[in-house]
């Protein structure tokens, strides 16, 4: 008799964190007459798995074909759309994942990942199938079956050199992508910025930006802009003879009104009147 006896190493380290990621719905879609192909964004990562036909996936500035057994992360508030082929339906799974976040592209911020498998996708195949049943008919425990069958997914795609994922709480997610707006922020008021740029440098909706920079700052991005702008005017008021006029322009102000309005609202007085205080306790001083 020949016997094969393996044992498991109970160190070893489980590249998943099941602690963070959280499957949180399945879908089966397939193309349609009724099919609107409108851009949009989720507050969680969304993993397909292309179970036939073809088309592309479409985000904000290029648009990737994909086909039969390709599967795509694209990661949470990236704006995108699946637009599918006429001849060949487009059909697949789609997975909203929590906690879960692609890394690729030169700077690791493409906001998506894709694999174009040659083989090897029957058997990811398969156990989405096993996913879908469990979900479909609600068995007792089939919340746990479906979290472990996510898990065994991701590490199957982890496994290919090409695919890098992280994961990462809903609530650190939110604390990174508001710092890195605050960051550009601070060294960039003195452009013309808007919602919708800040919003683009986090790769997230303006809607969720406002949402997360406010509860995490006590203090809206945009109203963040404009304390970064008062506080250098500050400075130019007091150590320079450039006019009000001047100091709009260089600060990113749309005008010269808007920024004594700001100005005012912040500090409670009006920019000259702050200039004027400034030379009068300087000429105290000399005296």
């Amino acid at each position: 008799m020949s016997t094969s006896h393996y044992v498991l190493d109970p160190l070893a380290v489980n590249p998943v964190d099941r602690s963070v990621t959280k499957l949180l719905y399945v879908s089966v879609a397939r193309y349609s007459t009724e099919w609107h192909s409108t851009p949009h964004t989720h507050p969680c990562a969304e993993l397909f798995f292309v179970t036939g036909g073809c088309g592309c996936l479409k985000l904000s500035s290029q648009s990737i074909p994909i086909t039969t057994h390709d599967v795509i992360i694209v990661n949470s508030s990236i704006e995108h759309t699946e637009i599918s082929s006429k001849e060949r339906p487009l059909e697949y799974i789609v997975m909203g994942v929590d906690g879960l976040e692609s890394i690729s592209g030169d700077d690791g911020s493409d906001g998506y990942s894709i694999i174009h498998f040659q083989s090897g996708g029957e058997q990811i195949l398969f156990y989405l199938r096993c996913l879908l049943k469990e979900i479909e008919t609600k068995l007792p425990g089939y919340n746990t079956v479906c979290q472990d069958l996510l898990e065994v997914v991701l590490l199957l795609l982890m496994r290919r050199s090409e695919f890098t994922v992280t994961f990462v709480p809903s609530n650190r997610k939110s604390s990174r992508e508001c710092a890195i707006v605050r960051r550009y922020i601070e060294n960039h008021f003195k452009e013309n910025l808007t919602l919708d740029d800040l919003a683009a440098v986090a790769h997230i909706s303006k809607y969720y930006l406002a949402h997360a920079f406010s509860r995490e700052y006590g203090i809206s991005p945009i109203h963040y802009l404009l304390s970064c702008r008062i506080q250098e005017s500050l400075y130019l008021l007091s150590e320079t003879s450039i006019s009000l006029s001047q100091i709009a322009g260089m600060l990113g102000f749309s005008s010269p009104s808007y920024f004594s309005q700001s100005f005012r609202k912040i500090q409670g007085i009006s920019p000259m009147a702050y200039r004027i205080q400034c030379r009068n306790r300087g000429e105290g001083k000399t005296r």
